[in-house]
């Protein structure tokens, strides 16, 4: 006969597996369904960022439809302004690509006759497969192509945003209503402050990030430098790693373009964007506690983006942060939440 003690570890354990297999289970149904579920998920990132603007002007005396509406009119016209700016720069890069790769062919030229003459015998083969943009570029074209592919569904993100944005305001409405009826809602207000906060400060600083960016580019005479702004403030949104993803195809094409002394000094320009927004003002505003190991990223980029494509790789930290976030709330979880974060000296 089991004791009390083992009836209950079973018992546990049971529940555990049970736990498991319906994660499993929903997992399954978004990878089938990603191609709603990733609409579904810009709307509700979007819809967060909002929040703040939102809220603003309803503190200011508007009402909530003129609310709603001024912010609507906010999110078209910065989606208008992206689109014809990126989408003039892809479509003029992608005719010009086959100028960039006979340079790049001149200077891998030029190159191995340097290595020859240094004793350094390299197959040009092996260099033209490292150094071809086409190749270095094609995760950034892949991204970029998929975030073009959601913006043709905008008008379903953008009613979906209108509807969750009137939800947001008549929510704290329906809470009163309830009254000593309402569950407690202290983890989840928490929560969803904490994840309010963290998508508008790490929007703010990936929008500063972007800008820079795109101004050092410009300064250079880079081509495209709105490109290379956009993909820093997406990449931005990935620790880590996502700098030097944005980084790479705009420094290729700078050593084609300009030369390799103006490629460096991109380059050391990227690093003191990087450094100066992601290890001095990011600490400062969201707290150094606010972060995910490297270990974590890496996961995070490989499991979104085997779940819902290129797009959940850009979605990826958000939505890992989200979880964090999630379980720092409650504190019978939170020290799940401390192994997900960055090393604390």
């Amino acid at each position: 006969m089991l004791k009390q003690p083992e009836i209950l570890h079973q018992s546990h354990r049971g529940s555990m597996l049970l736990s498991l297999a319906a994660l499993v289970i929903v997992l399954a149904a978004i990878k089938m369904a990603k191609d709603l579920m990733v609409p579904l998920l810009m709307a509700g990132f979007m819809a967060i960022i909002c929040m703040p603007l939102l809220q603003v002007l309803i503190r200011r005396g508007v009402s909530s439809g003129w609310a709603v509406l001024l912010t609507m009119v906010s999110i078209v016209i910065a989606l208008l302004g992206t689109g014809l700016l990126l989408g003039s720069s892809i479509a003029d890069f992608s005719s010009r690509l086959p100028v960039y790769q006979d340079n790049l062919q001149h200077q891998m030229q030029g190159l191995l006759h340097w290595l020859d003459s240094m004793g350094i015998s390299m197959s040009g083969g092996f260099l033209a497969d490292v150094l071809d943009p086409s190749s270095a570029m094609k995760l950034a074209g892949n991204l970029l192509s998929a975030f073009g592919n959601i913006l043709t569904n905008s008008f379903f993100i953008l009613l979906t945003v209108i509807f969750l944005l009137f939800e947001f305001i008549a929510i704290p409405h329906k809470w009163a209503l309830i009254a000593e009826h309402a569950p407690d809602t202290s983890h989840l207000h928490a929560f969803l402050e904490s994840v309010n906060r963290y998508l508008a400060m790490k929007t703010g600083i990936s929008l500063m990030t972007g800008l820079s960016v795109g101004l050092l580019t410009w300064g250079f005479g880079l081509d495209y430098p709105v490109l290379w702004g956009f993909l820093a403030f997406l990449f931005n949104f990935v620790p880590n790693i996502g700098s030097i993803i944005a980084a790479v195809p705009a420094l290729l094409l700078a050593v084609i373009q300009l030369g390799v002394g103006d490629a460096a000094l991109i380059g050391v320009g990227y690093i003191i964007i990087n450094v100066l927004f992601g290890n001095v003002i990011e600490p400062r505003l969201l707290g150094r506690g606010v972060g995910l190991s490297t270990l974590v990223v890496f996961l995070s980029l490989v499991f979104w983006g085997w779940l819902l494509g290129p797009v959940g790789m850009l979605l990826s930290i958000p939505l890992t942060m989200i979880v964090k976030l999630a379980l720092e709330a409650d504190p019978e979880k939170r020290w799940i939440a401390v192994l997900l974060g960055p090393d604390v000296d």
